[in-house]
This record gives structure tokens, sequence and C-alpha cells, in this order.
């Protein structure tokens, strides 16, 4: 049996994203659904090393990519934990994504702040 996740992704003449679409039929996700960025990471076990494939919108904002970073970090912590078993650097990479998200946030804020 094998499970199949279909990502799409609409590109301009520069080969930049326009659209990022998804579905996951086994998952319940049966119709096309709309993303902004993507971030997906491989591990290639002969080889011992990751492999990614990062892809974002023109559409996605600073802000946006500021949380979408923070929910990534936050959640990688909660799969670290359920992986490993090891609660205590799962809680320290959640406390790394809090502090990344507020120095995100507060840069995020000088700079509108200097626009004015």
């Amino acid at each position: 049996m094998t499970s199949n996740i279909n990502i799409q992704v609409a590109v301009d003449e520069e080969k930049m994203p326009e659209s990022i679409e998804w579905t996951a039929p086994d998952g319940g996700v049966d119709t096309y659904q709309s993303a902004k960025a993507l971030l997906l990471g491989l591990w290639d076990g002969n080889e011992k090393s990751a492999m990614r494939i990062d892809l974002w919108t023109k559409k996605m904002t600073v802000d946006e990519m500021n949380d979408f970073f923070y929910q990534t970090l936050f959640g990688m912590a909660d799969t670290y934990a359920r992986a490993t078993r090891n609660g205590d650097l799962a809680k320290e990479l959640k406390e790394f994504a809090k502090g990344f998200h507020k120095k995100s946030m507060d840069l995020l804020n000088e700079k509108e702040q200097t626009q004015l």
C-alpha cells in the first residue's frame, strides 16, 4: 500500500513560486489546499544527511514568515519529544522558538517604526 501527498507549485518566468497547492487524500485532505510557503525536510539514511525543499510565494509577508518559522520550530519540538522521548531538549527548543519569535517581531516593528 502507498499513500500520496501531492504538491503543485506554479512558477513565473523566473521560476519563482506564484502559488503552492497540496492535497493528501489518505489524510482526509481530498481537495487542493492553498499555501504561501512550504518547508519539506527529508532524511537520507544512506548518506546520513538532510535534504530540504524551501519555497514561498511572492505573497508571503515577513510577518507571516516570522509566524511560520515560530510555529514550525515549536512543532518540531513536539515531534522531537515524541521521537526521542527527550522532553528536556524539546522544552529548550520551544523556549528558543519563543525567543526567536519575539526578536523577529521586535525587529519587524522597529523597521516599521523607522519607515513612518
